[in-house]
Formats: C-alpha cells, sequence, structure tokens
C-alpha cells in the first residue's frame, strides 16, 4: 500500500513517504525520463507517481514537490549544472481568474528546487492568446515575482528557433520549429494548471508543452497545431521534446467550459511524475474521466508511458480517495471520455 501524505508538517507520514522514496529510485530505470528519439519505454514497465492533498499556494510547496521528486526517483544530480526549463501555463492570465493559469508560487517552489540543486534554470512560455509578454507578466503576477528572484523569463512566442524532426510521426507535421531554449534545454518540467479543455478533454502536464512552439510560426492560438489535430499533436510534441517531468499545480482547478472559460474547482492537490503520461492518465482517473478513452493518453500508451493503472505505482495519496469529478461541456466527444461510473 502507497504511504499517506497529506502535508509536509506531518513526520510520520514524511518519513513513510521517504522510506517508499528508496523503492522508487530503484525501479527508475524501469520508467526514464523521455527524451527525443530515445526508445519508448516497455509497455511492462511501472512509473511513479505522486499525489499531494491538503495543499495551498501559501504553503511549504516547495518542501511537498521536493519530497515528490525524491519519492518518485528524480535524481538531483542529474541536474547539477544542466539547464532546466521551467513551462508554466500563461495561456491567457487575468488576475481576476487565477484558476486560469499556474500559480507563481508553484513556479517559484521549483526554481527554488532545481537552484537548490545546482541547475541553471529558466522560465519559458508561449502564450496561445496573449501576445505581448509584458501583459502576460503583469496580468498573471509572475512580473514582480520573477525580478524579487532574479529568475530569466523568455516569451516563447518571439524565440530564434531550431528546427528539429517530429519523431512521433501521427500528424502530417514533419518537423517542429523549437525555440532554442527549448531545444537546447537539458530538462522541461511542465507546470500546467489542471484543467477540463473542451476538445482535447483535460489540460495537463503533456497538452501543456503546445505552449513550448511558437506563436510565430504556429498562429494565434497556435492554430496550425489544432489543425493538424490537437490529441494526435499533443503527442508528438511530447515525443520530439527534450526530457520532461511534470509538476502539476492541483490546487485551484477549472471545470466546465474550459480551458478558458470554465469555473474554479478546489482540488487542493500537487501532482509530480517523471513520466508526464502515467501522470496525467492518473489525474484523468482524480477528474473523472478513462484514460483509456481521452484521445491524447490512449495514443500515448506503451510508446510514452504507461496508461494502465496497473502499471503505475502511487506515491502519496491513493488516487481511489481523491476523486471529485470535473463538471464538462455537454459535448459528445467529452461525454465519450468519462470514467465508467460517470455513464448513465
Amino acid at each position: 500500500m502507497s504511504p499517506t501524505y497529506t502535508h509536509p508538517g506531518n513526520k510520520m507520514t514524511r518519513r513513510a513517504l521517504l522510506a517508499g522514496a528508496g523503492a522508487a529510485v530503484t525501479s527508475l530505470t524501469a520508467c526514464d525520463l523521455v527524451r527525443r528519439s530515445a526508445p519508448p519505454p516497455s509497455p511492462h514497465r511501472r512509473c511513479p507517481v505522486f499525489v499531494a492533498r491538503n495543499q495551498s499556494y501559501t504553503g511549504p510547496l516547495a518542501q511537498t514537490i521536493r519530497d515528490g521528486l525524491k519519492a518518485v526517483g528524480f535524481d538531483r544530480q542529474s541536474v547539477r549544472g544542466r539547464r532546466v526549463l521551467l513551462k508554466p501555463n500563461l495561456v491567457e492570465p487575468s488576475r481576476d481568474m487565477p484558476h486560469m493559469t499556474t500559480h507563481p508560487a508553484i513556479v517559484l517552489a521549483a526554481f527554488e528546487i532545481f537552484r537548490g540543486w545546482g541547475a541553471r534554470v529558466h522560465v519559458g512560455e508561449g502564450s496561445a492568446h496573449v501576445r505581448d509578454s509584458d501583459m502576460i507578466l503583469e496580468d498573471s503576477e509572475f512580473g514582480d515575482a520573477l525580478h524579487e528572484e532574479k529568475l530569466e523569463f523568455t516569451d516563447l512566442n518571439y524565440s530564434f528557433t531550431v528546427p528539429v524532426p517530429n519523431t512521433g510521426g501521427n500528424t502530417w507535421l514533419d518537423k517542429f520549429h523549437l525555440p532554442e531554449v527549448v531545444a537546447k534545454a537539458d530538462l522541461i518540467v511542465s507546470l500546467p494548471k489542471l484543467k477540463t479543455h473542451h476538445w482535447a478533454g483535460m489540460t495537463a502536464s503533456m497538452k501543456n508543452l503546445f505552449g513550448a512552439l511558437p506563436g510565430l510560426v504556429y498562429g494565434w492560438p497556435k492554430q496550425i497545431l489544432h489543425e493538424a489535430g490537437i490529441s494526435k499533436t499533443i503527442v508528438d510534441i511530447n515525443t520530439s521534446l527534450p526530457k520532461r517531468i511534470g509538476i502539476v499545480d492541483g490546487i485551484l482547478c477549472m471545470e466546465g467550459d474550459g480551458p478558458l472559460a470554465g469555473t474554479p474547482k478546489p482540488m487542493g492537490l500537487v501532482a509530480v511524475s517523471l513520466n508526464p503520461t502515467a501522470l496525467d492518465a492518473t489525474l484523468a482517473r482524480i477528474t473523472g474521466f478513462d484514460p483509456e478513452k481521452v484521445p491524447y493518453l490512449n495514443l500515448s500508451a506503451d510508446r510514452l508511458g504507461p496508461i494502465d493503472d496497473a502499471l503505475i505505482e502511487q506515491r502519496g495519496e491513493r488516487w481511489q480517495e481523491l476523486v471529485s469529478p470535473f463538471e464538462i461541456v455537454d459535448q459528445p466527444h467529452l461525454k465519450r471520455m468519462l470514467a465508467p461510473s460517470r455513464v448513465s
């Protein structure tokens, strides 16, 4: 049984968590970080996913995330002196809609961790809607936070790009034009806001990487990527990018008509994994979706990572105890993605 993890202040549960982390470290080779052109993980390998409940933006998030990374077997030495890109979701920031975008506290906590482990940390985002970098930083409240920490931010929409082959092969796109800071990253940390999505079903660590591609090439709101097929493009992007892990802001989420016009859904969760596919599959179960029926997860299964619950090791909280179905738009294609328990 996975150890309980409800709050970093509970020393007994922290000891249990970190004891379980030893098993995760030994199984790290069974769920390697996915890197561009790397062979796909074995369909029989088990991937750890960590979920913490009772989290808040004013709480000890760095401690929670650090414990989560240790629990899933992250090697802190692997980032010393390396380039780490933190990629939040700043799709259409608004101070009146904190459930729209990744909270600055999540990004700053990740920055604290990776800087403390000796990484060269950078923040980048290519908003799908807002074309003004200063407006993005102001409206999302990131500007003051990044300035205070002297953390460099790059608007990926306007960056110099380099072509890389599309190694996914699900769409007609033969290559991707990646911002140089993305292409040269040793590790990309996807820091999404957990939300519903009126086309993809849900948006979490994998869909968030649409924003790693520049609007100057793919349009606003990345319309070329949409025209190529959202689910197929999600998989192609994730297959073609450098190493990726996910740290998900599930504290204040969005349900309903996401990812832009939904309503707040408080969950109090932080989720971490070295494998974004396993991570998103777990979050799908928590939010009331069937991973097998979410197209981008179905396409990713056994290629980018497992979606079968039997192949995902729970660290921290058990997802079964966290299930709180998200409301969705009343559309047939979304209803088909729901877990069997939600289908009348």
